[in-house]
């Protein structure tokens, strides 16, 4: 018999949020913004500038007051964790999901992301790039270190996740306000990971397409943050 908790008329009936950090994006930003809004399953749209110097809030404040979308500024730099919080506490809507600025993720696979919810078997949906989406051609170490990263961290969690680095996270707003979320750069994504599964919470994960840009397309994410990740998955694995 199904639990009345997780009934599908209930599951159904569940809305959801988009949160969106930003740093110098002033090339994706309106695109990415207009494709979240298009899709028809998005109720509402947080996007956080973590004080960008490339034009990007200014391009951000033409926009201000457009329908379903919040435009939050921070007053300095903090890091994409501290821009995810800041949204996290914005967001009204029972489900929250994880968009990246940059065009390296396609918001088309939002139902796919949002399915294992909507039946009543997820609590927290992850995407992953390695289960046979489409996905762009780039960098053989940056696969190596993401699967490193992932399988160091599913030995803290006991997960048997294939993605962990993945920007495409979907939880019930719920599981989220059960989280102290501390990590101000990219170890919120091992964070986020350890501490949904220390609440037993139930995950998914589901295949998601990928377009990875290059260093000179914009793309941030360095070998520092890779070494930053394994100091933040052994600190979580090991705090209770």
């Amino acid at each position: 018999m199904t639990n009345a908790k997780y009934s599908m008329s209930s599951m159904e009936s569940m809305t959801l949020s988009i949160i969106i950090p930003v740093y110098n994006e002033n090339v994706t930003i309106l695109e990415i913004i207009d494709r979240v809004l298009d899709r028809p399953e998005v109720d509402e749209v947080v996007l956080v500038d973590d004080f960008s110097s490339d034009g990007t809030r200014d391009i951000l404040r033409t926009i201000e007051g457009r329908d379903k979308l919040t435009i939050l500024f921070h007053p300095c730099n903090r890091g994409k964790g501290a821009a995810l919080r800041t949204g996290f506490a914005a967001a009204t809507c029972d489900i929250v999901l994880i968009q990246d600025a940059d065009m390296e993720y396609d918001p088309a696979d939002y139902p796919c992301l949002l399915a294992p919810i909507l039946s009543g078997r997820a609590d927290a949906v992850f995407g992953s790039r390695f289960l046979g989406g489409p996905h762009r051609v780039l960098y053989f170490w940056h696969y190596l270190a993401n699967r490193f990263l992932t399988i160091l961290s599913n030995i803290f969690t006991g997960l048997n996740l294939t993605d962990m680095e993945v920007c495409y996270k979907a939880f019930r707003r719920e599981f989220l306000q059960r989280m102290d979320l501390v990590c101000d750069r990219f170890g919120i994504e091992p964070e986020l990971t350890a501490k949904i599964a220390k609440l037993k919470a139930r995950i998914y994960e589901v295949p998601v397409s990928y377009y990875g840009r290059t260093y000179d397309e914009g793309k941030k994410i360095g070998w520092r943050d890779g070494i930053a990740a394994i100091y933040w998955i052994v600190r979580f694995g090991v705090c209770k």
